[in-house]
């Protein structure tokens, strides 16, 4: 059984990673084939120049994303079949030799650590030459390594105490450890969510109430008829790191407030932006944030209820490279290659995606005048540089929005 996880792992690794690859090699011929000409659809509102700049930027990513990927594949088969957690395992023992919790906590975090030197190279090299070579990038370096250090601490301020409470539970709580865990999680997920917005997002953002009288007033109406109540209207000072525009709800219950990047309040017009918030309203109103938050709940549930079962195989420990079973080690081994066996469900998450964005379409659409959501889109399509010319394929495996040709000509049937 060992030698069969061991060859299904490997195998779906290849395949997972050689996907990837091709995905996105096929995604940059097909933006680069495209390049020579702005779609009918776009030419009279987004130029050659703009169009040819968000093919070169789609290409520059995807390669880079390339790339990650086959870095990613290679440390993950080195920390489980290479033996490399095992390694770190050995370490923590010979210096915590009877305490198991406390070990645990160090060899997950520490695994976590070696996984993002992978990733901090990658996420250098996109902020400070890929989004810099193309005009995107505000941070400085200094700001870069701020924002990793805030990331560690609330990481391990948030992470601490979930971490060793799930150790804890697998440990002396029974059998039944994976549904009292499960139920931990939610709570806890449904507490971020609640305090996410006032307490966390100002440690990295700066959040100040929309100042602009007219376009409040205006907003505010549109969030009376659709029945929205926030705790308020913010801006965020999205330029200070990006020249990329957003807007967004966050938060849960009373917590809910509205955010508006600076960037995008910048490029729109009132019309255009109280389009966008109808288009977010939209998925207040198709309950779709509550049915992500129910399907997250789902396959947390299922998930833990498999880990209960796999952390009692010693075939899952030693198919994976580790020689030294216990309950953390199951549960960094599952955190480490789910992602692997998941990895072929991503058109189906991709799709239901898609789908809310056309419903949330749909309802700006009829709630605000859908002439202003294209105008506004396509500012944003031009601005952000987000190609017009994806491959239909990667698209599919990989975009949770529409393309942009679809999206428009669903849009555009609302102004004939």
């Amino acid at each position: 059984m060992a030698y069969t996880l061991t060859f299904t792992f490997i195998t779906l690794l290849v395949l997972t990673t050689g996907i990837r690859i091709w995905l996105g090699k096929r995604h940059m011929a097909y933006v680069q084939s495209h390049r020579a000409a702005v779609p009918a659809a776009f030419s009279g509102n987004i130029s050659l120049e703009a169009h040819q700049k968000a093919a070169d930027y789609s290409s520059a990513k995807t390669s880079l994303i390339i790339s990650e990927a086959s870095a990613q594949a290679v440390l993950l088969a080195l920390l489980t079949v290479g033996g490399g957690l095992q390694l770190i395992d050995n370490f923590w023992r010979d210096i915590l030799p009877v305490q198991e919790i406390a070990r645990g906590a160090l060899v997950i975090v520490s695994a976590m650590i070696v996984s993002s030197l992978i990733d901090i190279p990658f996420d250098y090299y996109k902020t400070f030459t890929v989004d810099e070579k193309f005009g995107f990038n505000k941070m400085t370096r200094s700001m870069f390594f701020s924002d990793m250090l805030k990331h560690s601490i609330v990481g391990v301020i948030l992470g601490a105490p979930i971490l060793f409470a799930a150790l804890w539970l697998m440990q002396g709580a029974g059998s039944y450890w994976w549904f009292y865990l499960w139920v931990v999680w939610s709570v806890f997920n449904l507490l971020m969510l609640a305090v996410y917005p006032t307490f966390i997002a100002p440690f990295f953002n700066k959040f100040t109430p929309l100042k602009d009288e007219s376009l409040k007033q205006r907003i505010e109406t549109l969030l009376t008829k659709c029945g929205f109540k926030s705790q308020g209207l913010f801006v965020m000072d999205g330029s200070a790191r990006s020249s990329h525009g957003n807007a967004y709800f966050t938060g849960f219950g009373a917590s809910k407030r509205v955010v508006f990047f600076d960037t995008l309040l910048e490029r729109l017009n009132p019309d255009e932006i109280e389009a966008v918030l109808a288009h977010e309203l939209g998925h207040f109103r198709h309950h779709h944030v509550i049915k992500r938050i129910a399907l997250m709940f789902f396959v947390s549930f299922v998930g833990l209820a498999l880990l209960g079962w796999l952390m009692n195989q010693g075939w899952f420990y030693s198919g994976l490279g580790v020689t030294e079973a216990s309950s953390y080690m199951a549960l960094v081994l599952f955190l480490l290659v789910s992602p692997v066996f998941l990895f072929l469900l991503r058109p189906l998450m991709a799709s239901y995606s898609r789908k809310n964005e056309f419903e949330a379409d749909d309802y700006a659409a009829k709630h605000a005048d859908a002439k202003h959501l294209v105008e506004a889109l396509v500012k944003l399509y031009r601005d952000n540089a987000s190609t017009l010319t994806p491959d239909p394929l990667h698209s599919a495996f990989y975009d949770s929005h529409p393309p942009a040709s679809i999206r428009i000509s669903k849009l555009a049937a609302y102004t004939s």
